[in-house]
């Protein structure tokens, strides 16, 4: 008998048909002599609409009260699932985030699992019970609901996963595996067997959207084999696992653009030591995440420092830069956020060269200009204009031989 995590996404459980197709799926792999433990999102377009919502009462709601909201979605779902385990005759029991003791920190709306108690769930799973617990949310020290920010669902299975030793975490979403691109955008994209824990991270944090970037780091600590899977069909998935050898000889495993980040200028702040520091301890302060950064040649001692954002954090962003701009007497802020982060992965990237000038090449050849580029052991990324941004991504794709080859029919004579 082993221990299975299932997750299922909101477009998994949008429905009554998928809510019984997805209490099937868990029932399978319950007969099949495991014990279960079934993560659930919020069904649909549940989060965005309860995010709307809060934006027609107010432009600046409270964090905590948006904990509050947003994780009611998930709590519908958790019923819904555990009453159609019911229907088909098994039992099965649902649990808040709190109620399986996960503890977090008290940032709201993006809060950190600090710790699990495992108690409640293990006393149910050894009474036999199919246990599902809501996606996304814990409580913090002083049992305030806390969410995980977008896609912490995931880190909730896996670290459920994790803590309890699972022997794997399946992740069922509406595609069928990874892909070398979204194939959405990139129609001849391929999927993927296998993919290792380094380069889904990498992808996942640049906008592929497949997985939550938290929950790689924490099946990347623990060594929990996740598989990517469709909710719709029972075909095979995306295996992400260890990196092994022969993994390198595949230089580029995918292609992503991400339209979520904005980018910010100080200008002509003093060219003295120290001024950076200044600049990334006030944005650190408000905990909001910076990712690429460039100084430009210092002109007349003062230099121009552009650094990217959270989209969804431009505005808090822009607020602190202008008290960092007026307490270092620099000239002016800009934004801009029509912008889009182009990058390639690849853990083949470490033993081969020329992946760089190839895919500057290629945006080149497009008439695409490049404002920033940020690198990495197995990853290249370029921010351009966000009107470009699925052009280049099919292109890039194309340049580095990605694209799906349809098998030629064999014609017998």
């Amino acid at each position: 008998m082993g221990l299975i995590v299932q997750k299922f996404g909101g477009t998994s459980v949008a429905n009554a048909e998928r809510i019984k197709a997805a209490a099937k799926r868990i029932v399978e792999t319950y007969k099949a002599g495991n014990k279960v433990i079934v993560v659930v999102s919020a069904r649909g377009q549940t989060t965005d609409e309860l995010i709307d919502l809060a934006n027609e009462l107010t432009d600046n709601p409270s964090t905590r009260e948006m904990d509050m909201l947003l994780s009611t979605g998930e709590q519908i779902s958790i019923a819904l699932v555990a009453m159609a385990i019911h229907a088909l005759g098994y039992p099965a029991v649902s649990f808040t985030g709190g109620q399986v003791g996960i503890v977090t920190d008290s940032y709201h709306t993006k809060a950190r699992i600090r710790n699990i108690n495992t108690h409640r769930v293990q006393k149910e799973l050894d009474k036999g019970t199919i246990v599902i617990v809501a996606g996304f949310q814990g409580i913090d020290a002083n049992e305030n609901i806390t969410t995980l920010g977008r896609g912490g669902s995931d880190t909730t299975a896996v670290a459920l996963a994790a803590i309890m030793k699972a022997d794997r975490c399946d992740i069922f979403t509406d595609v069928d595996g990874i892909y070398t691109a979204d194939p959405r955008k990139v129609p001849l994209a391929r999927k993927l067997d296998r993919v290792s824990y380094d380069e889904i991270l990498e992808l996942a944090s640049l906008g592929a959207q497949v997985m939550h970037s938290r929950s790689i780091e924490f099946a990347k600590k623990y060594n929990v084999p996740l598989y990517v899977r469709s909710s719709f069909n029972n075909k095979e998935g995306t295996l992400i696992c260890k990196e092994a050898k022969e993994m390198e000889d595949i230089v580029v495993s995918g292609v992503a653009v991400s339209k979520d980040d904005a980018k910010i200028t100080i200008r002509a702040v003093p060219d003295v030591p120290g001024q950076a520091a200044k600049i990334f301890h006030e944005i650190a302060r408000k905990k909001i995440n910076v990712d690429m950064i460039i100084q430009n040649a210092s002109i007349e001692n003062r230099a121009d420092v552009t650094f990217t954002v959270p989209r969804s954090d431009l505005r808090l962003a822009l607020e602190t830069a202008e008290k960092i701009k007026n307490d270092l007497g620099a000239k002016e802020v800009l934004h801009d956020s029509k912008i889009a982060k182009l990058s390639v992965v690849g853990i083949g990237m470490r033993s081969h060269c020329g992946v760089a000038e190839k895919m500057f090449s290629v945006l080149a050849e497009e008439k695409i200009n490049i404002q920033m580029i940020s690198t990495s052991e197995i990853k290249i990324s370029c921010v351009i204009d966000d009107a470009h941004a699925d052009r280049a991504l099919r292109a890039v794709h194309t340049a580095f031989g990605l694209d799906k080859v349809e098998k030629e029919e064999v014609v017998k004579v």
